[in-house]
């Protein structure tokens, strides 16, 4: 069994920002292969089904972004999660290219306050993540102005090519594993 989280904040006002593309992704995913999210437990917003033969819970925590780590543990222990195995969590990021994504068995929180919440709560870093690229901030804006922002109408074209990109990244780690991924949609 896998828990996809796209993290991401609740509510119209947030829904086409940067820091959205985590709740975006999973959207796609669950679009893909027809599940529906209902809210349910943990405080999040679940889609329940099966992708390629592996049980999936997908997520979007309602709890805002930087509480994001009391909805994750709460799934992990309701569903007997292992996070090293079985946690996958994608999220946006400023360290990256606008569409670039990177795949990790396991690392640092950085600068992203979700996922600070979740290694705080889980206790640990090992665990799988999917991060995507939404770039820097232009000139001397606000890093937090920024990711709340809206993508420019060129990323904005380019983001459905770019959420494809991320279903078929976590088909492909469900399918062949995490390595395979890795090895497909990272960066040299």
């Amino acid at each position: 069994m896998w828990l996809i989280v796209g993290l991401g904040n609740p509510g119209e006002r947030y829904a086409r920002t940067r820091h959205n593309i985590g709740f975006r992704s999973v959207d796609t995913l669950a679009e893909r292969h027809g599940l529906t999210f209902r809210p349910q437990r943990a405080n999040s917003q679940l889609a329940e089904g099966n992708i390629y033969g592996q049980r999936v819970v997908l997520a979007k925590p309602q709890t805002y972004m930087n509480l994001s780590g009391q909805a994750v543990v709460a799934l992990c222990n309701w569903y007997k999660i292992d996070p090293a195995r079985e946690l996958l969590v994608i999220y946006d990021d400023l360290d990256l290219p606008f569409a670039k994504l990177r795949i990790r068995e396991r690392g640092s929180a950085g600068t992203h306050n979700g996922m600070r919440s979740i290694v705080a709560q889980l206790g640990t870093t090992e665990f799988p993540r999917l991060r995507v690229g939404i770039g820097q901030p232009p000139g001397k804006m606000d890093a937090a102005d920024y990711v709340l922002g809206r993508f420019t109408p060129d990323e904005e074209a380019a983001l459905p090519d770019l959420l494809g990109r991320i279903a078929d990244a976590v088909e492909v780690i469900l399918r062949e594993g995490l390595t395979t991924a890795m090895n497909r949609y990272n960066p040299l």
